[in-house]
């Protein structure tokens, strides 16, 4: 019996690769659809695996396997870069964006082949289609790669099994098929432009700001790794053990990350991240501004704490109370895009690994903070973190911030993208801040018509488009540098395209709508 929803979810992502391929109709165009089509029958396969308890690793249980969406992410991300740089002259970047996409595809029809080979009994026509698909997709790859294009994807793809097979087995229950597609290929794909870049140092040559990304995220990776691979031999919530953990956090920090940033950038790290953050009085204005909205979050917390104590012990953050931290997202984020994306970007990463850490005090129950975490962490749970980790808050940083970690810069000389491409940076905004809270916050309180075998309303999904569109319109009025070019009619394609998507998907939206709206945008 087939799933309505997800076969509703599929047909929206099928629109969204052929409204992009009819702009950019080309080679890799015909692979993208291969891997669509094959990535559709075999979520199906996935999804089975997950209801009879056959797949290798425990995965998250309340979703659908999001095979096909989280497949098409990284190749559309790749090939609208291709066309972008491509338009713009930057070889280099129009290589790369090539790169990506092979990537991606590569890393999707992996993931696609363990699912037929442990299905039993072997699906005799899903295996002819993966087969078609990756001819069609090595047959591309072949006569468009260069050799070292070659091994850097291989790389990757190496990478990712590893990754998967480390990932998956201390995290259970954290991710879908298709969540662990997006979280560990992207993982697996900054590993290897570290090595990559570690290893070709050249003085001068690369943005710090690009570095300062990289090193965090797989510092603060590496970092969860040890610990965890520590305390498979020691109690994690002794206070010998606490100390232990910030005693190696710091030497790991000061003695590996550090000199390793510094290798890359040929300056001191931490006087140059001093430098940066307090080099204009705007910026002072917007990290005063920033530290006041965390504050107010954090008393959000405290607050909705003190209040389950007082009513019930069982008492849950509602849907609308969870929501106020995204208009506190949205608050923080426009400022930054208006007036300093430079300083958006790095205050994003040091946000990063800041939750990331605390994340890592939480789970191990690190002195003195880690109980305290636990209790008040726990009144925000939902469905979605079923998991040893919680993740939605993390999910939400991310959704918000690759857009603008992933706006190609180098192929934009005056910093913004012509037309739709303008709105690129505000896509985590838009998707998330905007219209994922709107439709929640209204469909939950006046939304009476819902979608079908859905939970979601056709009410708040109209609101969520509507506010999407006066947001829009705002950031036209408030941000000179963003000239749409009369390309309105693309953007409310791409705004209710994916508003029908976060309608239909199970997959954890904070992170899979911003990218499929950068997409569009792109």
């Amino acid at each position: 019996m087939l799933n309505k929803p997800v076969l509703v979810e599929s047909l929206i992502v099928f629109i969204i690769v052929l409204f992009v391929h009819a702009v950019v109709w080309d080679r890799y165009s015909w692979c993208a659809v291969a891997l669509a089509v094959q990535a559709f029958y075999v979520q199906f396969k996935w999804d089975r695996l997950l209801q009879l308890g056959g797949a290798v690793f425990q995965f998250r249980t309340a979703a659908n396997s999001g095979l096909l969406p989280a497949s098409m992410v990284i190749p559309l991300l790749g090939i609208a870069m291709k066309e972008r740089c491509k338009s713009a002259g930057i070889v280099y970047f129009e290589r790369f964006g090539i790169v990506v996409a092979s990537t991606g595809m590569l890393v999707a029809l992996f993931l696609s082949v363990i699912a037929v080979g442990i299905t039993k009994p072997v699906p005799t026509n899903t295996c002819i289609l993966t087969g078609v698909a990756g001819s069609i997709i090595i047959y591309t790859m072949k006569h468009s790669l260069t050799v070292s294009e070659v091994i850097e994807v291989l790389e990757v793809l190496l990478i990712f099994v590893y990754l998967s097979m480390i990932l998956l087995y201390l995290l259970p229950r954290c991710f879908t098929p298709g969540e662990a597609l997006l979280v560990l290929g992207g993982l697996s794909f900054v590993l290897n432009q570290l090595i990559k870049r570690s290893l070709n140092v050249i003085e001068g040559r690369g943005d710090p700001i690009d570095f300062f990304l990289l090193v965090a995220v797989v510092g603060v990776v590496l970092l969860g790794l040890f610990f965890t691979v520590l305390f498979i031999f020691m109690d994690s919530g002794t206070w010998i053990s606490s100390m232990f953990f910030h005693m190696m956090t710091a030497v790991l920090g000061l003695g590996v990350i550090m000199p390793w940033l510094y290798r890359l950038i040929q300056r001191n790290p931490l006087f140059w991240l001093f430098q940066f953050l307090f080099q204009t009085q705007t910026r002072v204005y917007l990290l005063v501004y920033w530290t006041f909205l965390a504050a107010s979050a954090c008393g959000i917390v405290f607050y909705q704490n003190a209040k389950r104590s007082s009513e019930s012990k069982k008492h849950q953050a509602s849907t609308i109370t969870r929501k106020y931290f995204h208009f506190i997202v949205v608050a923080t984020y426009v400022p930054g895009l208006i007036y300093d994306r430079q300083l958006l970007y790095v205050a994003a990463v040091l946000c990063l690994a800041v939750f990331i850490i605390l994340e890592y005090i939480r789970y191990f129950r690190i002195k003195p903070f880690g109980q305290t975490l636990r209790h008040l962490l726990s009144l925000f749970l939902d469905e979605r973190d079923s998991g040893p980790l919680i993740l939605t808050h993390i999910y939400l940083l991310l959704g918000m911030s690759l857009p603008v970690w992933l706006f190609p810069r180098s192929c934009a000389p005056k910093g913004t993208l012509s037309g739709a491409g303008a709105l690129v940076p505000y896509s985590g905004v838009l998707a998330v801040g905007v219209g994922d809270t709107i439709a929640s916050v209204f469909g939950s309180t006046m939304g009476e018509i819902k979608w079908p075998g859905t939970k979601k309303t056709f009410e708040g999904t109209m609101t969520a488009i509507f506010a999407q569109i006066i947001a829009v319109a705002l950031i036209l009025i408030f941000d000179s540098s963003v000239n749409l070019n009369s390309s309105y009619a693309w953007i409310l394609a791409s705004v209710s395209l994916v508003s029908l998507l976060e309608a239909y998907t199970t997959q954890i939206d904070n992170l899979l709508l911003p990218l499929y709206l950068q997409i569009m945008f792109m």
